[in-house]
C-alpha cells in the first residue's frame, strides 16, 4: 500500500492513471475516491478537482450502464475528504457521511428498476423459514435505507484509508493518534439520541434512519476501544479478539452506547496506564 500511495503522489500523471484504472474495473471502482480523497487530504481542492474531472470518466460510464452509486461515493467521500481537511473534525465529517447514505437511499428509491433486481436477487434466501413472519414487502421498504447504510459506512472507511495513507507518508503514527483520540461532543450525542428515539415513534424522523444515526457511535466506539487498548498497553490479541465478539448483535449496541457515554463520561481521561 505504501508503495502504491508514493506512486499516486509522485505526480498528477501518475494519480490520474492510478484512479481511472481502478474506476474501469468492477468493485474496485469504488477505490478510485479513495485516491481522491488522498490527493484532496494532502494537496487541497484545487488539484483533487483536475483528478475527479478524469475519475469521472469511468465512473460515468458505469453510471450509463446504470450503476451510479460509484459516482455518488466519488463525490461522497470528496465532499467529507474536504470536510474533514478544513476542520481536522472527525466528529463533523461522521455526521456529515450521513448524507452520503441518504444520497444512496434517494436514487435507489428514484430508480425503482435497479431496487426491483436487487430484490430479485435477494428473493433466492427469503425462504419462510428464515423469514420468521416478516413480510417481504416489508423487507422491500427498508431495503433502499439498509444499502445506504451500508455505502455510508463503506465511504466513512475509505475515508479512513484515505488518511490513514496520508498519515503513512507524511505523519507517520499521526493516524493512530488522530483515530484513538475521536469522540462524539455531549451535544452531538444528545442530539443523536433524541433523534433516535423520536425515530423509533416515528415522529420527524423515519424509523428505518436510525440505522444511519447509529454509524457515527459505531466509529466513535471503536475508536473508543482502540484508545483504551493504547493507553492499557494490550497487545492486538486483544483487539483481534475484539473485532470477532463484535460481530454479535449486542456487542454492537454496547459498543455504541459505550460510544454515547464516553460522550459525558470520557473514559480514555480516567484510565490509567499500567505500572
Amino acid at each position: 500500500m505504501r508503495g502504491l500511495a508514493e506512486f499516486i503522489m509522485a505526480g498528477r500523471r501518475q494519480a490520474i492513471t492510478v484512479a481511472v484504472l481502478l474506476g474501469f474495473v468492477p468493485l474496485l471502482n469504488l477505490l478510485s475516491p479513495v485516491v481522491v480523497g488522498l490527493v484532496l487530504l494532502r494537496k487541497g481542492s484545487g488539484e483533487a478537482l483536475v483528478l475527479m474531472a478524469w475519475v469521472v470518466l469511468p465512473l460515468g460510464f458505469w453510471a450509463y450502464l446504470g450503476d451510479v452509486v460509484p459516482l455518488i461515493m466519488l463525490l461522497g467521500i470528496s465532499g467529507l475528504a474536504l470536510l474533514l481537511r478544513e476542520t481536522e473534525s472527525w466528529e463533523y465529517t461522521l455526521l456529515a457521511a450521513v448524507l452520503v447514505g441518504l444520497g444512496v437511499e434517494g436514487w435507489l428509491r428514484y430508480q425503482p428498476a435497479v431496487l426491483d433486481l436487487m430484490f430479485q436477487q435477494l428473493e433466492v434466501y427469503m425462504t419462510p423459514s428464515n423469514l420468521q413472519g416478516v413480510q417481504i414487502e416489508e423487507i422491500r421498504a427498508v431495503l433502499p435505507t439498509l444499502i445506504g447504510a451500508v455505502y455510508m459506512f463503506l465511504a466513512v472507511t475509505l475515508l479512513i484509508i484515505a488518511r490513514w495513507l496520508q498519515a503513512m507518508l507524511y505523519n507517520p503514527g499521526g493516524f493512530r493518534q488522530e483515530f484513538q483520540s475521536l469522540r462524539l461532543g455531549n451535544k452531538v450525542a444528545l442530539v443523536l439520541v433524541m433523534l433516535m428515539l423520536l425515530a423509533n415513534f416515528g415522529v420527524l424522523v423515519p424509523e428505518t434512519w436510525v440505522v444511519y444515526l447509529v454509524i457515527p457511535p459505531l466509529f466513535a466506539g471503536l475508536a473508543l476501544v482502540h484508545g483504551l487498548a493504547e493507553i492499557r498497553r494490550l497487545s492486538r490479541l486483544w483487539l483481534l479478539l475484539f473485532y470477532a465478539v463484535l460481530m454479535l448483535p449486542i456487542m454492537l449496541q454496547i459498543l455504541i452506547l459505550a460510544a454515547l457515554v464516553d460522550s459525558w463520561y470520557d473514559f480514555r481521561k480516567r484510565v490509567q496506564a499500567p505500572n
